[in-house]
Formats: C-alpha cells, structure tokens, sequence
C-alpha cells in the first residue's frame, strides 16, 4: 500500500539576460518594502483564474515567450531530450503493493496519459515482468471528453481489489473518486462516486466511507478545504451522510484516516489540521470521537497492535517520560499506558519515516543527509534494531510497504549513482537487488563534493556540489543552484536525468543547498526559519552563493538559480534582496505576493509557515520580504523566467500573473509562461511538461552565455 506522510503538506514542491554589474558578492541588506501608495494595484481581472481578459493576457505573455525563447536554436534539442527522456521505457516501474500483486502507473509515447497495470511479485523481480493493463487512463478520458490526470488509488482492506480511484481535472487538487474493482478493470456499478471537489475519503467497511467534503458552498474552511467528516453508506446519496465529527472553518482541514496492522485491528482517526503543521486527533469509535492524548506537533504513521507509531515534531513532556522532538514513539489507545520511545535522532540526525510491515516497523533515517533503513523488531516489552544492509553515502527512501506482508521495497541513489530498488523482508531483515536504472548520461567524469557556507548568524549550511572532475576553479562555471526552504521538507541527493543530459554533460556545475526551513537535521532546522525567523533562509541561500565565489567555482555573471513553489517564493525574495547574485532567476509556481497571500487560493492554510499579516510584526516582516511589493523601478534586475499552470489550484497562477504584471509597469524585462493545463506542477501530459522544461532550459543556458559543449 502506499506509505503514510509525516507532513500534509498543503504546498509543494522549476534568452538573452542583461548583464551584470560587479563580480562579487556584496554583504548587503534586504531592501525596504515600498508604501502600498508608491506602486499601482495589479487590475482586478488578473485575478479571475479563467476570465477571458485574464486568458488573453496569458496567451500574450505565452506567445512572447514562444517567439524568443520557443524560436532559440537550443529550445528543439531541448524538447526532444526532455520528452525522450520521459517517454524512455529505460525508466523504474516504482511499485505500489495491493493485496498480494505489484501494481505501477506507467507513462510512455504510446500512453500519454498513463495505464494503470499490475503483476505479480515473482514477475515484477524478474528482468522483463509481464504487466497486465488495469486501467488505460487515455481510453478513459477520451470515452469521457474529459482532461483526466490520475491522482492514485485508497484500496479496502483485506479486500483491496475495491478501491476508491482519485482522477483530477488538468491535474488540480480537486479530484473526483470513483470505485473501481481491481480484478475486473471495471468501475462498480453504483458503486461509491463522490464529485470533484477538494476532498478526502477513506474506508470504515466494505459498505462504508468516511469522507471529508465540501457537503455544502460553506463547508470549507478558510484554505478552501473541507471540515466537516461524514458517514457515508452504500447506494446513499450525499445527503444521507451522517456527521461523525465537524471541525471550524479557521481549521486548514479536518481528514478521516483508517489505520490497519495486518492482524486484524483497525483504528479510525480523524486529524484536525489547525495549521500546517499542528493538529489534533480523534479516535471514532462506537459511534462517537475521542480525543487522543497527543501533543499538537505530531503525526500517526502507522499502527501495531494497539499501539499508534508516532513521530513527533516537538518536545513533549508526558509528565512521565520526556520525549524530544523528531522522535519515533509508541502511543497505546489504552490511556493509562505509558507511551515507549522506538528511536530518537541524534544531532545531525532526521527520521524521515516510519511505517509498520508485518509486526515490524521500518524506520528511514538520514544522518548528515545520507540515508539509512532501519527494521524493529518486537522483543518482549522492547524492540530489537537492525540497520539493513543498502549502499552507504547516499539517499535511501522507502517506495511501498504492506502492514500485512513481510515484503517492502526501497530505493537508493546519488547524484551521479543511478536508483536501485530493492525488496525488503522484513522478517529476516534481507534485502535484494530487483531493478537498477541504466546510466542515463555518462558520470565516469564527475564528481559530489559537500561543503559548509556560514550563514549571516554564524550557522554552517552544508550544500552539494556536482561538478566535472576537472572542473577549473577560475569564477566561470555556469552554475545552477537549486533550494527549497520550508514545510520541513528535506532535500537528498537524487538521481535526475534531465540535470545529467541537460546541464552536466554541457559541462554545467549543479549545486544543491540544504538551506534551513527544510527537514535535513529535524525540526530545530525547520522551526529556525518559521515566520518572522524567516530571513534565515534567505540569508543562508546568499551565504551558499557568497561561498561559491570563495571557492572560486562561479560568479554572479555564471550563476542560475532555481526553485519551485515555497522555492518560488525563495527565488523571488532572492531576485529582488540580491538582483546582482544571480544572472538568471527561474521561479516555478511560486508565491510572490505575501501581503495577501492568505487569500489566494490555499493561501490560509500556510498562515503556520508564513505568518500572518493580521499580527502587525509578522504583517510588518512579509511587507519587507515580499517580492511583489519590494520590486522597484530603476533597479538592475536579471531577467527572470516566471512559469505556472492555470490549473494550480494550490498556489493560484496570480502570484506568478501579479509579478509579470508589476514587472511590465515597470518597464522591466521578463519571460513569462503558464501551461494551462498541471496543477501545482509542469503540465497534464509529457509534452505539455517537456515544453515547460525546454523553455527552462533554453533560458537558463542562453542566460548564461550558451553550453560548453
């Protein structure tokens, strides 16, 4: 089955230029936000996702986009390197474990949209397994006229051939669910359908749902999703449901989730999410909601017996035993049980998961951003550990685990060491080499160093450079470097073939930084820049590329940077507080407007990450770091490539539209892009996302002065 997340994260999560003045890097300070009356209002109709001014608006910016960067000699290799790149069959079939088969959502040139086919586990081991088609999601959207994105399946349990089939419309968040019989292939007739909306469901019974959904106009809260979980039966309409619990609409979302442990025992949760990344969880049982005795920065993994898997987010003191926060810890149903520690990370340390397979509990755990898997073992009252034996130095991430089956799979990689998956049994603690993806470009000449940068408040920020191994070390490089910074979302080294093809084999140097904001070192690393702490993340992301300088690796007239999403709101804070670092700024579905972010789109959902400008500080602090309301006239500013979808129903394309917009008052250059079609992401099919990168690619190459070689 598909692994539980620790973070329900509500976002995530990427030409010619003017030159650049100077060639180093300058200590400077964040510049001060312009007064609301300096700068002229961004028009109303901006605003209006699929206004037909907004459209025409989009499709001017687009054409001029496809007449400079979509008619540059580089942008057709480009294009047709990214869609062979994901059309290859020379690509992993991830596997998702249901009811004792290997299922896997497969892409191609053949299969646009994507199938959904199966196998079995003797098979999927083998070197040419024999897959089944299940479901072919273009036959489907073209039977139905409809723009169909397949968002993944939520399957009964212990008879998971029914399962609940999320399909989106363009890729948004919103989905439409609808049953599905794995053994037929077939939709069940009158069977569970619940209509597009922001939605969650999960199964209670064979015969019931629990779901949380927009019931009526009003039952959402103010991030724009659902608060009220209802009951539903079989063959009953939406109306019949009945309330099992309601949640407040200053809630970000209130979700039902049904936990099984192999052995029969089943637990139904309901998790109010107050903020991103605080809640508070119920148990439904008999009939009624008990509220669990759990500190608010926590999240259930899993279940084993009676007893919850818990991560921990903060300290928590039980008023028996102290926990520190990012440990794994064992809560009994039963409250009169002290809750028991499986593990807590040691410094340098992030437990990044921790699921339950086959009585046992499989933890990932990374140490100093180099992965491990770990298996526990019941022993009595106590647990025996054991660190499974996968490749060292790299990332080592969970793919699929079943609670009633012995059998999980996991995945290694690096930077220029290609993924192996590899299957897990978890009773024996063996692991086995079942897939390794062939070299997709040529790394026997390259090379990952890691290295420190000290950040304006002293911090070390460790980062990676991947670089030719005769890389000069004389300012020029062209250099991409790529950050996130937020939500507690970690970044490890990976395997990308689109980096390899497009920018190292031209012998481009890739650097990512682990900037804090993130989850590399646990919650401390995170919680260091929350809110008004903030500007630690971006000064940590200046101090990476004031390093490179020191090292002589590049400069600002050779430097890129990129980032997507909570990573375009970096790009954006980084475009206008340092315009003289960087020689292209590529900001992917980004925030950029944070004086009225909360209420756009999901905007209030991430008041926990962000602040809130109803707090005179924390409205004071987003004024001065807003992109937005910092861009000023007269400034020298790369040219930036602003890119989004219509389609992002997470984020909202009028962050992306109300920059363009303020750029052009200005009179200041830009590219600009939105594919209409991808939600929070590139595009709905491969060559709408191969057009997206291309361009990427055709900007930052031609910023830079064109390729190597």
């Amino acid at each position: 089955m598909s692994l539980i997340s620790f973070r329900r994260l509500g976002i995530l999560l990427a030409g010619a230029s003017m030159l650049h003045t100077g060639v180093g890097y300058a200590q400077t300070a964040p510049s001060q936000a312009a007064s609301d009356t300096e700068q002229k209002s961004p028009p109303a109709w901006l605003d209006q996702i699929d206004g037909q001014q907004a459209m025409d608006w989009v499709r001017t910016q687009n054409q001029k986009t496809l007449n400079t960067l979509g008619q540059n000699p580089l942008f057709k290799p480009f294009y047709d390197a990214s869609l062979k790149l994901l059309q290859t069959h020379d690509r992993l079939a991830m596997p998702e474990q249901i009811d004792g088969m290997i299922y896997n959502f497969w892409r191609d040139a053949t299969h646009q949209r994507g199938i959904l086919r199966r196998t079995t586990v003797a098979d999927y081991a083998s070197a040419s397994p024999n897959w089944v088609t299940v479901l072919d999601l273009d036959a489907l959207a073209t039977a139905e006229q409809k723009n169909w994105v397949y968002h993944g399946l939520s399957c009964l349990d212990l008879h998971q051939n029914r399962c609940l089939l999320a399909l989106s419309d363009g890729g948004e968040d919103a989905e439409t669910l609808r049953e599905f019989d794995l053994s037929t292939g077939q939709f069940v007739p009158n069977g569970f359908t619940l209509p597009h909306a922001k939605l969650v469901a999960d199964w209670l019974d064979r015969d019931t749902l629990l779901v949380s959904y927009p019931w009526t106009e009003k039952d959402v809260t103010k991030s724009s999703y659902p608060y009220i979980v209802k009951a539903l039966k079989r063959g009953k309409k939406l109306s019949s449901a009945v309330t099992v619990f309601s949640g407040k609409p200053s809630d970000v979302s209130v979700d039902p989730v049904v936990l099984h442990d192999g052995k029969g025992h089943q637990v139904a949760l309901i998790r109010e999410g107050i903020d991103a990344f605080s809640a508070r969880f119920y148990h439904y049982v008999n009939g009624r909601t008990v509220a669990l005795d759990l500190p608010e920065r926590a999240e259930v993994t899993g279940l084993l017996g009676h007893k919850l898997v818990v991560r921990l987010d903060q300290d928590w003191d039980t008023h028996g035993p102290n926990f520190i926060a990012g440990s794994v810890i064992l809560v009994d149903l039963d409250r009169h049980v002290v809750p028991q520690l499986l593990i807590q990370p040691e410094a340098k340390q992030v437990i990044e998961n921790a699921v339950v397979s086959h009585g046992h509990i499989l933890v990932s755990l990374y140490d100093n951003v180099r992965g491990q898997l770990l298996v526990f073992t019941p022993s009595g009252d106590t647990f025996t550990r054991t660190q499974l034996p996968l490749p060292k130095n790299m990332s080592v991430n969970l793919v699929s685990a079943d609670h009633a089956s012995a059998l999980a799979y996991a995945q290694s990689e690096g930077f220029l060491t290609p993924p192996t998956i590899w299957s897990i049994n978890t009773d024996t603690a063996t692991v086995n080499a079942v897939h390794t993806l062939p070299a997709q470009f040529d790394a026997s000449s390259m090379e990952v160093d890691q290295y420190q940068a000290r950040s304006t408040d002293g911090t070390d920020v460790p980062y990676f450079v991947v670089h030719a191994k005769d890389m000069p070390h004389n300012d020029a490089n062209p250099t991409l470097l790529y950050a996130y910074g937020g939500f507690e979302v970690p970044l490890f080294p990976s395997y990308s073939a689109g980096l390899g093809v497009n920018l190292l084999s031209h012998g481009g140097v890739y650097v990512l930084a682990n900037i804090r904001g993130g989850g590399e070192f646990g919650p401390a690393w995170h919680e260091a820049g929350l809110k008004t702490r903030r500007q630690h993340i971006y000064d940590d992301f200046a101090a990476v590329a004031r390093d490179l300088a020191t090292r002589h690796i590049t400069s600002p007239q050779h430097l890129a940077i990129r980032g997507g999403s909570n990573g375009g709101l970096l790009m954006g804070v980084e475009f206008t507080q340092h315009p003289d670092f960087w020689k292209a700024v590529d900001i992917e579905v980004p925030l950029l407007d944070m004086v009225n972010y909360e209420h756009m789109s999901a905007g209030a959902s991430w008041v926990g990450e962000y602040g809130t400008v109803s707090i005179p500080e924390q409205r004071d602090f987003l004024r001065k770091i807003s992109p937005l309301q910092n861009l000023k006239a007269g400034t020298h500013y790369p040219v930036p490539f602003i890119e989004t979808t219509t389609k992002d129903d997470r984020v909202g394309p009028v962050h992306a539209r109300r920059f363009a917009w303020r750029m052009s008052e200005l009179n200041l250059p830009y590219y600009y892009w939105e594919q209409v079609a991808g939600g929070h992401g590139f595009g709905a099919s491969q060559p709408e996302i191969a057009q997206t990168q291309a361009l990427s690619w055709t900007y930052l190459w031609s910023s830079l002065g064109g390729m190597a070689h």
